[in-house]
């Protein structure tokens, strides 16, 4: 759901490069991949239209698909037609990793194991839970200083998810 918000106030991240006429193509729509580990690598299977949906809504759909995926349910419908690609090994572990952008799309986001760590805040040491993400892009779309207020806009989101209900 951040993502979709995200992909809304940046929409070069939600493109892609046709080669063939040198063109950026804009899409309006907000198609979500999400990694999933099966016993076969890694699969990419899409929810659709995230924008349009709940919270809660979301999550049914995603346990569905994930459960699909391993099972080798997914349909060639369901892998195709993403936007932009979330993929998470938190699951695993690690603290960093270089995800790969998965093409036609422009960009992926990658999160890795959430962990409490010390803070320096107002001359006191706090323990924050920090959650490493990383962001790989196309830089025949989008530059560096768009990557940093991208994944920026994302951190602040996490972290105050309601402000994007009243962006609307």
């Amino acid at each position: 759901k951040v993502i979709a918000s995200a992909l809304k106030t940046f929409p070069q991240f939600n493109s892609s490069l046709d080669l063939g006429t040198n063109e950026i193509i804009y899409k309006k729509y907000y198609h979500i991949g999400v990694a999933v580990d099966t016993d076969r690598g890694l699969l990419v299977p899409v929810l659709r239209d995230v924008d349009k949906k709940s919270i809660f809504d979301l999550a049914k759909e995603l346990t569905d698909i994930s459960e699909r995926a391993r099972n080798k349910k997914t349909t060639i419908e369901e892998m195709q037609g993403g936007c932009f690609t979330l993929t998470n090994l938190g699951g695993i572990g690690g603290t960093a990793f270089t995800p790969i952008v998965n093409w036609p799309e422009v960009a992926i986001l990658g999160a890795s194991r959430a962990q409490w760590e010390p803070v320096y805040i107002d001359n006191h040491l706090n323990p924050r839970l920090l959650l490493p993400l990383c962001l790989s892009y196309d830089h025949r779309v989008i530059d560096g200083a768009d990557g940093a207020r991208f994944i920026r806009w994302i951190a602040e989101a996490i972290q105050q998810p309601f402000l994007m209900e009243l962006e609307k």
